[in-house]
């Protein structure tokens, strides 16, 4: 019976455990047809355990995970809709490129006659624009190319999920940065549910339209890119996702001014809204204006520059400011009130509106 599910992959209540030990906990979890997820946190998280259970390598130890509706549960990794590219993409050596593409197709029962796979093969090849490339041996390839031959041969099998476990980490930057954008316009163009595990923020947030944040064994957020980087749920998504500057403040009786260490006030927003105690004030870098001279129309701050890396477009200043601490500021050059460069040694300004900060209870840090 055809399944009349909305989502490719559902997580219900999933714990994984091995022996003492829990790798994730209760995740609860829905991925829409055609999505493309990120799985994203630091190692240990739980994320590849995820990719796994999803894969079938590894089975839940309680709740159920289903794809396209139907249960999981105790189906092996062969049997399901599902392919997967490894990091290192574990191709076969020994085999040409359309040889190691159409491995999966001449394991398949009852089989498919040769015309089909050839055909297919040369569709997969075509796709990941590597036509001519059919004859050639895994070693003449660069390491973009041979991630490209594992893309097709992962989708050759037509996948209702493709699962890449940090495909792009043994690339360099800029081949990294090529890769995305490939990955991206073939998801576009197989309209399948894409799963991506990466502890890298920038290509979460830059290949996902759905970025699911974990930490512990447990989703601390999951939501669109710019959900995730603009509102944050918790001060660990704040600090993990992209660079947070935190400075230390209590937030007063009253419920509406935060008090920072240097005895100056900020009003606090009702989106701000905290317990009156000890907290936290998380500030992106891009959000803090740096300026020679002190600017009216937000809250400032004078500091001194100890460090400057220079970005082409953009400058990374560390400022320090006295009962605040240091400073992490993206400063575009166009936005500066001359065209130089900052020197470290120089007294510079830092102004922020205090309704672009985030405020979290200094309680949530754990």
């Amino acid at each position: 019976m055809a399944s009349a599910s909305t989502n490719d992959i559902e997580f219900r209540s999933v714990t994984k455990s091995y022996g003492f030990v829990t790798a994730v906990t209760d995740i609860n979890l829905n991925v829409p047809k055609g999505a493309f997820l990120a799985l994203l946190g630091p190692s240990g998280c739980g994320k590849t355990t995820c990719l796994r259970m999803i894969g079938g390598f590894e089975q839940p130890s309680e709740g159920t995970v289903l794809i396209d509706g139907r249960e999981m549960n105790g189906v092996p990794a062969y049997r399901r809709p599902v392919n997967m590219v490894f990091q290192h993409y574990a191709l076969f050596p020994h085999f040409n490129v359309e040889q190691n593409v159409a491995y999966g197709l001449r394991q398949m029962r009852p089989r498919i006659a040769a015309g089909e796979i050839n055909r297919r093969v040369g569709e997969a090849l075509e796709m990941v624009r590597l036509g001519g490339f059919a004859k050639r041996r895994i070693h003449e390839m660069s390491g973009g190319q041979q991630q490209r031959v594992a893309l097709a041969r992962a989708i050759v099998n037509r996948p209702s999920v493709l699962l890449l476990d940090e495909p792009l980490a043994a690339l360099d930057k800029k081949l990294r940065s090529a890769m995305q954008i490939e990955l991206q316009t073939l998801q576009r163009e197989l309209g399948i549910t894409f799963v991506l595990v990466t502890h890298d923020q920038e290509e979460a947030l830059s290949m996902a339209d759905i970025v699911c944040v974990m930490s512990a064994g447990r989703i601390r957020q999951l939501g669109s890119p710019q959900e995730v980087y603009d509102r944050p749920a918790d001060l660990f998504v704040a600090d993990f996702v992209g660079k947070t500057n935190r400075v230390d403040a209590t937030m007063e009786a009253d419920g509406r001014t935060l008090r920072l260490g240097d005895g100056s006030a900020l009003a606090a927003s009702a989106r701000q809204s905290v317990s009156p105690g000890q907290a936290i004030v998380a500030i992106r870098p891009e959000a803090i204006r740096l300026t020679r001279t002190p600017a009216a129309d937000v809250a400032s701050f004078q500091g001194t520059v100890t460090h400057r890396i220079f970005l082409g477009s953009s400058a990374e200043y560390a400022v320090t400011v006295p009962g605040l601490g240091d400073f992490l500021v993206t400063a575009d050059r166009r936005d500066m009130n001359a065209s130089e460069l900052v020197e470290p040694g120089q007294t510079v300004f830092l102004g922020f509106n205090p309704a672009g900060a985030h405020v979290f209870s200094a309680s949530s840090a754990a």
